[in-house]
């Protein structure tokens, strides 16, 4: 029986990764309850704003934080936790269209700055902020073209505010702001009802110093821009330039081009990535780590640990027995409870939480219910999941510590509802008390705050004390074998058994496994790119699920064989020690990709990396330790013990 399911094991697999490739690379997906919306032609189409982004301060403030032109009446939209948490503000906006009808140089408004208009713009365009708005759901974006003639472009989400530089041989540079914006609508038209559906948001930016005749009026013609000439703006046109006392006219074009690009598959374009080979090679670099270490283990349980379970179980007379070396040596200690016990079943009932967390939102991910279009539905998903996974967190925590022959059950479910939330807690508290201090529309406000509070204590502690509960009146784990009352002497260890050595070494597998990844993973979360690659990121997960318990249990062999039996914290730390790599990589990546130089945003960045890398050590750390728990019973219950 055991042989076939073994058998099975491959073929499922490559079924499982050739089905997480289809729907990787499926290009035509809905979302379920959200229809397509069709127009006819002169059917008014507005446009919402959303934040100002920046990849240099990373922090985002509302569109009407700077004075551009605004509408009579400023309405928000209504947003969902996910929203709130990245910093989306979702208003109307003065732009509005008409379906299928192109327009040339409609003007906007007319500002006069002064000198806190201008410096806020200055200020907005130093730090390269960028515009974002939405049309029928689809973000506005600025087509970039590629170094390969037929390569399709790269679009880049967003309008710069504006740019700082020289102009005309001057030599001292200055801020020109992007007045003048040429939106282009695609849309995939019905030949039968002659309706259309939106399928892509592009705008060409220009910065153009506006003109016109005699004083300003409303119905005033710019000779810089007019239709009724068919004269539109060009970069032939001086720039304007951004200094107080200047007048500005904002204006924009619209134009409407028919695509064969069907509304089921709008989204592609937008998140098609540089190079799908190098996420091939990631996969392939990290098939090997787990082939290298699949050897060794295949080794140490078909050669080493069979042959030393042959040779325990074939003594036959007392004196053999005394002379026993290796694992079996420390039978009768290997089981005894480790020191801070109820500090490691917290640790274990969090990763379990944060596991199938991972593991569901990536499940629902890769068959396309969390689609780019749902702003915000991944980390509400993620959010929700973590209260729910509760359960499972004090469930897990409970059985362990009543292995470990505790009996105050509460106490333990406290500590697991509390300890990693609470930490976790702590740090946003005070990250968000920076942003806010900023006054930017990324600080949680106190009715999400209240909310988070509410999932926290209303859901996810009661859900932990539940889970506790039920995983104590289970019957206790028993060990496969006796514990002795006295714990025997540790021989003195080799230097390469050091324990902080190994946990060391174990922990870079599993980082290497994943870090290609992890790439471009932080280059979407900091640099404000698309990331929708959920097929290699759950198989890449898979690996790392397989790296973590692979690496645990090869060096808790040799730990075991040097007659070292206290494994349980170092089972633990062995993988996740990657986490500690994790940090160390995105220390060096923010010193050579980012441009960040305000402390504020410096202490964002390592702050958020630090929730990140702390999370990624429990994740890793209770995969390790439940291999390992899984391999020392499995052995010791395969030997005869006197």
């Amino acid at each position: 029986m055991g042989r076939a399911r073994r058998s099975l094991l491959i073929p499922s697999l490559i079924c499982a990764i050739s089905l997480l490739l289809t729907f990787h690379n499926a290009s035509s997906f809905y979302l379920p309850g959200v229809a397509p919306e069709d127009f006819q032609k002169g059917d008014l189409l507005s446009v919402k704003v959303n934040k100002l982004t920046s990849t240099k301060t990373q922090l985002p403030y509302s569109f009407y934080s700077v004075p551009f032109c605004r509408p009579e009446n400023i309405i928000d939209s209504r947003e969902n936790l996910g929203e709130v948490l990245r910093g989306d503000r979702i208003e109307n906006s003065p732009f509005t269209f008409k379906m299928r009808e192109p327009e040339m140089c409609h003007v906007v408004c007319r500002l006069v700055l002064d000198d806190k208009t201008a410096k806020e713009f200055k200020e907005k365009i130093e730090d390269e902020y960028r515009v974002n708005m939405i049309l029928d759901n689809l973000p506005l974006v600025v087509p970039v073209r590629r170094l390969e003639q037929d390569a399709p472009p790269a679009y880049q989400q967003g309008v710069y505010i504006g740019v700082k530089g020289q102009y005309a041989g001057s030599k001292d540079e200055k801020h020109f702001i992007h007045n003048h914006l040429t939106f282009t609508v695609k849309y995939h038209k019905d030949l039968q009802t002659d309706s259309a559906r939106i399928v892509g948001f592009e705008v060409m930016p220009f910065s153009v110093k506006h003109e016109y005749d005699g004083k300003w009026a409303d119905n005033t013609r710019l000779t810089t821009c007019d239709p009724h000439a068919k004269r539109t703006v060009s970069n032939s046109n001086s720039p304007q330039e951004v200094e107080a006392n200047q007048e500005i006219i904002f204006t924009y074009d619209v134009e409407f081009q028919e695509s064969d690009v069907k509304w089921a598959s709008r989204w592609d374009a937008y998140l098609l990535m540089a190079d799908d080979q190098i996420h091939w090679f990631s996969i392939v670099n990290s098939l090997m780590i787990v082939l290298f270490l699949s050897g060794m283990v295949a080794m140490i349980m078909l050669r080493t640990l069979y042959r030393d379970i042959s040779k325990y179980n074939e003594l036959e007379t007392q004196e053999e027995a005394q002379e026993e070396t290796g694992w079996k040596l420390v039978h009768s200690d290997v089981f005894r409870p480790p020191s801070n016990s109820d500090l490691l079943c917290v640790y274990v009932g969090t990763g379990v939480q944060f596991f199938g967390m991972m593991l569901v939102t990536m499940m629902f991910a890769v068959l396309g219910f969390l689609s780019p279009s749902n702003r915000g539905g991944l980390m509400t998903a993620m959010l929700l999941l973590w209260v729910f996974m509760g359960l499972f967190a004090g469930y897990s925590a409970s059985r362990l510590y009543k292995m470990f022959k505790g009996t105050e059950w509460k106490r333990i479910a406290l500590r697991t509802a509390f300890l990693f939330p609470a930490t976790v807690f702590v740090i946003f508290f005070v990250l968000n008390a920076l942003i806010w201090g900023q006054k930017s529309s990324g600080a949680v406000p106190f009715g999400t705050m209240f909310a988070l509070v509410f999932l926290w204590f209303g859901i996810s502690v009661p859900l932990v004390f539940v889970g506790s509960y039920v995983g104590f009146r289970k019957p206790t784990i028993e060990d496969p074998v006796k514990t002795n009352k006295i714990p025997r002497q540790i021989p003195e260890q080799a230097w390469y058994m050091n324990p902080i050595f190994s946990v060391l070494i174990g922990g870079i597998l599993p980082f290497g496994a994943v870090f290609i990844e992890l790439f471009f993973i932080l280059t979407s979360i900091w640099l404000n790119q698309f990331y929708y690659l959920f097929g290699f990121l759950f198989i890449v997960f898979v690996i790392l699920i397989v790296t973590c318990a692979e690496i645990t249990i090869v060096l808790c062999y040799f730990q075991l064989c040097s007659e070292d039996y206290l494994w349980w914290w170092r089972s633990y730390l062995t993988s996740g020690s990657s986490a500690l790599y994790l940090f160390l990589y995105a220390t060096f990546y923010f010193f050579t990709k980012l441009d960040i130089t305000k402390p504020v945003s410096g202490i964002l960045y390592f702050g958020y990396m630090l929730i990140a890398s702390y999370a990624f050590f429990v994740l890793t750390g209770t995969i390790g330790f439940y291999a390992c728990f899984w391999f020392t019973r499995l052995i010791y219950s395969s030997v005869k013990i006197d």
